[in-house]
C-alpha cells in the first residue's frame, strides 16, 4: 500500500520549493533568477471593404443561429515534402472531430471552402500593411510572396492560411529599451468558434478571410510589464493609422513565454493586454515547476525509457467502491479505468499554477485529445477528493501498486478509452523531459489550460495559385508621406502639453491624439484642457451614457469649432458633450436650448456680485469669509458657464 500523503500539504510544500512569488512581490531579480523570456505575435484586423482573397464584404458578422448552409469536414494528416507528419496534425487526427462550418451566403463564397482559386490580393489591405510596416521601422520586401501556412485546428476549411511577409527587422521604443521586430505579415483571418464539445466543433465563417496583420517580436521582454508595454505600443501604433478595426476580437495577441531550461509555450488568443502580466508571470513559474517535477522524477525513476504504466477497468460490482460519487462514475454508459503511474507518488499534487496541480494536465488533455468532457478523472492526490481512502486502497490492490506510485481513475465513452490511455502515458513520458511545446488557452484570472501541441517549424510553403507582387518604389514613397507621427512622439507631445498621464492609454486605445492635435492647432485651444476633456470627461461619459451609433470623435472637433466661432467660453463643452455624445445629430444651437443656456455679457454677470454679497449677509450661516465667496460663485456659475471663464469670475469675486 502507498504511504499516506496529504495532497494539500504536498501542494503547499512544492509551491514553496518551486520558489513561486506572487506577482505583486516579484522584482526584476525574481525574473532574472528563473530566466524569464517572452515575445509577441500581435494580430490586428484591417479596416477594408472586402476580404483578402475574395470580394466578400469584410466586417459583416452573423449571429450563431443565423446561417444558410453547413459543411462538415474531418482533419487528416499528410506527409510534408520532407516526409514528416506535423505533431499538431497527428494530435487533431486522434481527436476524431467532426468540424462543422456554418455559412451565411452574403459573408462567404466558394473561395473560403477551397472550391475556387484565390482572387488577386486586396490592394487596399496591402497598402495599409505597408503603411504600418513603415511606421514600425521595418525593411520592406522587394516582392510580396504569398505562402500557405498550415492551420490544423480546423478554424480554416482549407487546412492552411494564405499569408505574406511585408517587412522584416524593425523595432519599437519602450520607456527603457527597444524591442526588435522580426516581421510584419499580411494574412487572412480564421473562422470564429461557436462551440467545441466532445467530438463536435462548430465554426462561423463570417470572419474567415478578413485581412489582418501579424506583428512578431523577438523574445526581448525580460519581465511581464515589458510584455504588456510592448503589446500596448504595437496596438497603439496600429490604431494610429485610423485604418484598423476596433472592438471585441479585432485585435488579438499570442504571447510566447519560456524560462531558463524550459521551452517556448504559446499563450493563445489573449483577449486583453491587462491580462498579460499575470499570465506571463504564472506561465514562467509553471514551466519552472515542471522542471522541478522532471528532476524529482529522474531521482525516483532511474530508467525513464523503460517506464510503463498499468491500467485496469473498474466495475461497479467487483470493486466494492463505497463513495456515493464512485457509483455515479458508471452512469451514462461510461467505462471507468484505473491507471497506475510508477514513481509518480507526490507528483500529481505538485504545484504548477496557483490553485492547480500536475494532475490537472491529464484532465485537460483528456478533454482536448480524447474529447472526454470534464469532469473526466480524479487522482489519488486530488486537491478536492472524489473517492475515499478505502476506495483508493481497492484501486491500489487491483493495480498491484507500490508505495512509490500514484493512481488515476478516469471515465468516458468506450470508443475514447484507447486514446485516453495513450494520452495519459504520453503526458507522463513528457514529464521526464521537462516542459512540452504546446499552445495554451488563457483566462482572466491568470490561469491557462492545454489547447494543442505547438505546430512544427516547417509549416509554410509557397502558394502556387498566387503570383509574386512587386512593390513599386514610387507608390511606397507616396504611402510614406501619409504615415502618422510615431506613438513615442505623440507620447512626448502629450507630456509637453501637460496632459495627465492617466489619460494616455485611453487616448491611444481610441486613437484620439489626431483629433486633440487638430483642436489645439486649428482652433487654438489649451492642449492640457482639451486632453483632460478627452481623457477624463469623455471616458466618464462613455461609462455612464449609451453611445449613439452616429457619434464619432470628430464630432467633438465640430463642437469646439462651434464654441470658438460663437465666442463662447470653452468650459461650456463640459456641459454640452454628454448631450452631443447621446444625440450627435442634434445641432449645437438646439443643444444649448436643451441646456437652457442664455447669453450674458461679462458686465451683466459681474454686476450681480454686489447684490449677492448683500443678500448673503441676510442669510449668513458661516463666519468663514470664503463661505460667502463660494456661495456667490455657486449662484453665478450657471449664467457664467460659456459666457465668462470661471477662473476669471472667481478672481473677481475674491477681489
Amino acid at each position: 500500500m502507498s504511504s499516506k500523503l496529504n495532497p494539500q500539504d504536498n501542494y503547499r510544500a512544492t509551491l514553496a520549493s518551486t520558489g513561486y512569488v506572487p506577482i505583486k512581490q516579484a522584482t526584476q531579480a525574481t525574473y532574472d533568477a528563473i530566466g524569464f523570456m517572452s515575445g509577441l505575435e500581435v494580430h490586428q484586423q484591417l479596416l477594408t471593404d472586402q476580404k483578402l482573397f475574395c470580394r466578400c464584404p469584410a466586417g459583416r458578422f452573423q449571429k450563431s443561429d443565423d446561417y444558410d448552409a453547413e459543411i462538415v469536414r474531418h482533419m487528416r494528416p499528410t506527409l510534408s515534402e520532407l516526409g514528416e507528419y506535423d505533431g499538431t496534425a497527428l494530435m487533431e487526427f486522434r481527436t476524431r472531430k467532426n468540424i462543422v462550418y456554418r455559412i451565411k451566403s452574403p459573408t462567404a463564397c466558394t473561395y473560403e471552402v477551397d472550391d475556387t482559386p484565390p482572387f488577386p490580393l486586396n490592394r487596399q489591405a496591402l497598402e495599409i500593411a505597408i503603411e504600418i510596416a513603415l511606421l514600425s521601422k521595418l525593411n520592406l520586401v522587394g516582392e510580396v510572396h504569398i505562402a500557405r501556412k498550415q492551420y490544423l485546428d480546423g478554424s480554416i476549411p482549407t487546412g492552411f492560411q494564405r499569408t505574406a511577409i511585408i517587412g522584416v527587422e524593425g523595432s519599437i521604443p519602450l520607456k527603457h529599451k527597444k524591442v526588435r521586430l522580426i516581421q510584419l505579415s499580411l494574412e487572412e483571418d480564421s473562422c470564429r468558434e461557436v462551440s467545441d464539445i466532445g467530438h463536435l466543433r462548430i465554426y462561423r465563417t463570417d470572419r474567415l478571410g478578413m485581412p489582418l496583420i501579424e506583428t512578431v517580436t523577438y523574445p526581448d521582454m525580460k519581465n511581464p510589464d515589458e510584455v504588456k508595454e510592448a503589446c500596448d505600443y504595437i496596438r497603439f501604433l496600429n490604431r494610429s493609422t485610423g485604418k484598423v478595426r476596433t472592438g471585441i476580437g479585432a485585435a488579438r495577441q499570442d504571447v510566447n513565454v519560456s524560462c531558463r531550461g524550459g521551452t517556448r509555450v504559446e499563450l493563445k488568443g489573449v483577449s486583453h493586454t491587462k491580462w498579460i502580466p499575470l499570465l506571463t508571470h504564472n506561465e514562467c513559474f509553471r514551466q519552472w515547476a515542471l522542471l522541478n517535477i522532471r528532476d524529482l522524477l529522474k531521482n525516483k525513476v532511474k530508467q525513464p525509457k523503460d517506464w510503463k504504466m498499468a491500467s485496469e477497468p473498474l466495475k461497479p460490482v467487483s470493486g466494492k467502491l463505497e463513495s456515493p460519487r464512485a457509483r455515479e462514475l458508471f452512469s451514462n454508459g461510461n467505462k471507468v479505468m484505473a491507471v497506475n503511474l510508477p514513481g509518480f507518488h507526490g507528483i500529481l499534487s505538485h504545484f504548477t499554477q496557483p490553485g492547480k496541480c500536475f494532475a490537472d494536465d491529464f484532465s485537460e488533455r483528456l478533454k482536448v485529445i480524447a474529447c472526454i468532457e470534464k469532469p473526466n478523472m480524479t487522482s489519488s492526490e486530488a486537491l478536492e477528493p472524489v473517492l475515499s481512502d478505502k476506495d483508493w486502497d481497492q484501486v491500489r490492490t487491483l493495480l498491484r501498486s507500490s508505495d512509490n506510485d500514484a493512481q488515476l481513475v478516469f471515465w468516458g465513452p468506450e470508443d475514447d478509452i484507447k486514446t485516453a490511455l495513450e494520452t495519459i502515458e504520453e503526458r507522463c513520458k513528457m514529464a521526464f523531459a521537462g516542459v512540452p511545446n504546446e499552445t495554451r488557452k488563457t483566462f482572466e484570472d491568470g490561469s491557462t489550460i492545454f489547447e494543442r501541441v505547438l505546430p512544427g517549424a516547417d509549416r509554410m510553403y509557397p502558394d502556387t495559385d498566387s503570383k509574386p507582387i512587386p512593390l513599386d518604389d514610387s507608390r511606397i514613397e507616396e504611402i510614406r508621406k501619409g504615415v502618422p507621427t510615431e506613438v513615442a512622439d505623440r507620447y512626448r507631445q502629450l507630456k509637453d502639453w501637460g496632459v495627465p498621464e492617466d489619460c494616455y492609454t485611453y487616448l491611444f486605445v481610441r486613437n484620439l491624439y489626431p483629433v486633440i492635435e487638430k483642436i489645439v492647432k486649428e482652433l487654438g485651444q489649451d492642449p492640457k484642457t482639451v486632453g483632460g476633456v478627452f481623457g477624463h470627461l469623455l471616458r466618464n461619459i462613455e461609462g455612464h451614457y449609451k453611445k449613439s451609433p452616429d457619434f464619432t470623435y470628430d464630432r467633438i472637433y465640430d463642437l469646439y469649432k462651434y464654441i470658438v466661432d460663437g465666442k463662447l467660453d470653452g468650459e461650456i463643452v463640459k456641459t454640452m458633450l454628454p448631450v452631443v455624445y447621446q444625440y450627435p445629430k442634434m445641432d449645437f444651437d438646439s443643444v444649448l436650448v436643451n441646456l437652457e443656456f442664455k447669453r450674458f455679457s461679462k458686465e451683466e454677470i459681474v454686476s450681480k456680485i454686489q447684490f449677492l454679497k448683500d443678500k448673503y449677509k441676510s442669510i449668513r450661516t458661516s463666519k468663514d469669509p470664503l463661505a460667502e465667496k463660494h456661495w456667490i460663485m455657486g449662484q453665478l456659475r450657471k449664467p457664467a458657464l460659456g459666457n465668462l471663464k470661471l477662473a476669471e469670475l472667481w478672481n473677481m469675486i475674491k477681489d
